[in-house]
């Protein structure tokens, strides 16, 4: 008997095209899935059954060449949707209904995709942990799915969903990816659009995925921005193994997930070699810091003038170093974040992707944290493409894995090079 969800969002789509299964059947398959799964996981804010059928019954009534239809997809509770209440995380919104889907919402119902419903973030995307716990953690032991895109990553580490939207400003892709061990893409920053998700930080700010393959990952974010992102295996990369400026803080696992992936590369072909950034990149993690609290402080200034009583306190404090910061210090940053960006450039003209650690290691034990970005900042502020491949376990038996970096709007390729390390795990 087909178990449909084993089948990667291509196959799903390709079969739901040819009539060889209904959108419907596909649905109901990840409702009985998420069923069981959800009251352990909690990684969805909103979900109706009822609605997804609904959807997926229409989609079945009419013919249609969209390239993900029947695909269900879980999106981030970060981004408006017109027929599901949209909280962003804080009960400041709970009872808020958007008029119009975000636009990316909106892509993937063009694409012919089944809407789930909204997973859970953490607090405007920020650090405060919401109540998803991690699949891969046992019960009596619970650990951080990471965050914000905390729902996104569970559930598809859950196999509730196949396909799921995230954000990412700080590591709210890339970090989770890790803890859950799916695949998370972090596209070049603007490839998707940001119109309808609720603003943090608009330099940084980034649209992404979470799959359980880097070719559900591509096929995802290029069915709904008609970019040809389909991974082809590589035999010639050249890949820098980047430790990144923080490395004192990697822990054993994730040193060895970045060197038996370097080793992988190695086998299929690919000059390997140690790289260091340049002197430029040394400072940008505190230049990350600076702009995404000077851009939040004035993005929530109507939150905070009319309801602040309703922010966490952890929100509160971040908000209070945005208006502590001057705007100088913010013109700074984003000037060191643009010679950054043109010595990182200079740095691509010898390698095609870097290798680099998604985190510390394994999630973080319990549900009071949602561990910690170091690993991701600089490259959010960088603007590059990032892909998180899993690599195996840590001494928890915990997932832990890299990320493959590429050269702004060379998203091709690193899907690609991601793809080939994938690949060769398996």
């Amino acid at each position: 008997m087909l178990n449909i969800l084993t089948l990667s969002a291509r196959e799903l789509a390709a079969r739901v095209s040819r009539r060889e299964l209904t959108a419907e059947a596909v649905t109901r398959a990840y409702i009985e899935q998420i069923q069981a799964c959800e009251p352990s996981v909690k990684a969805w804010q909103f979900f109706d059954a009822d609605m997804a059928l609904q959807s997926a019954r229409a989609l079945d009534r009419h013919s249609s060449n969209a390239l993900l239809r029947g695909v269900p997809v879980g999106v981030k509770d970060l981004m408006d949707t017109a027929d599901m209440p949209t909280a962003y995380g804080s009960p400041i919104y709970a009872a808020q209904r958007p008029t119009f889907d975000a636009a990316c919402v909106a892509a993937c119902r063009d694409a012919g995709m089944v809407v789930l419903g909204k997973t859970v973030t953490t607090e405007f995307a920020t650090f405060q942990p919401g109540v998803t716990c991690n699949p891969r953690a046992r019960a009596d032991a619970p650990r951080t799915p990471g965050g914000s895109s905390s729902g996104s990553a569970a559930a598809v580490a859950a196999s509730m969903v196949p396909l799921a939207l995230g954000t990412q400003t700080a590591g709210s892709i890339v970090r989770p990816a890790s803890y859950c061990g799916v695949i998370g893409y972090k596209p070049t920053h603007g490839t998707l659009p940001l119109a309808g998700v609720k603003p943090l930080s608009p330099s940084l700010d980034t649209v992404g995925a979470f799959a359980r393959s880097v070719d559900d990952a591509a096929f995802f974010v290029g069915a709904l921005t008609r970019i040809n992102l389909d991974p082809q295996r590589q035999s010639a990369l050249r890949v820098g193994i980047c430790r990144s400026p923080r490395w004192d803080l990697a822990s054993d696992d994730a040193r060895r997930a970045l060197e038996h992936s370097a080793r992988q590369f190695e086998k299929v072909g690919a000059q390997v070699h140690d790289l260091v950034l340049p002197v430029s990149c040394d400072a940008l993690t505190q230049a990350q810091i600076q702009i995404m609290a000077y851009e939040a402080a004035a993005a929530f200034a109507p939150e905070r003038q009319r309801q602040a009583e309703k922010f966490s306190p952890a929100f509160a404090q971040f908000l209070a170093l945005g208006q502590s910061l001057h705007g100088g210090d913010f013109a700074a940053a984003q000037l060191l974040a643009i010679a950054a960006r043109r010595a990182l450039d200079a740095v691509f003209e010898s390698v095609d992707v870097l290798l680099a650690p998604s985190a510390e290691g394994e999630a973080p034990e319990g549900l009071d944290t949602t561990g910690n970005p170091i690993f991701n900042r600089l490259w959010t502020l960088l603007r590059n493409p990032c892909v998180h491949v899993p690599v195996g376990t840590g001494v928890h038996g915990m997932p832990v894995g890299v990320t493959v970096i590429g050269t702004r709007w060379a998203d091709a390729l690193t899907l690609s090079a991601a793809h080939t390390l994938e690949l060769s795990l398996s």
